[in-house]
């Protein structure tokens, strides 16, 4: 399942290291958004946790470190 381009930001982020408050300060965003589209995220990519999600983002090239 693709990630909508809120979601790709957000991945791209968490690749950062970046926390969910630091997310949405810099999205604009308010944290429970942020919470909404890690768990998205998470849930797409079949991870179970952020880091996870990160490896197979880029697995799949859908980020680079």
């Amino acid at each position: 399942m693709a990630l909508t381009p809120r979601e790709h930001d957000v991945l791209e982020m968490m690749a950062e290291g970046m926390s969910n408050r630091a997310i949405a300060l810099r999205l604009k965003i308010s944290r429970h958004t942020v919470k909404f589209h890690v768990a998205s995220v998470l849930a797409k990519l079949g991870a179970r946790s952020r880091t996870e999600a990160v490896t197979a983002g880029v697995r799949q090239g859908l980020i680079s470190l």
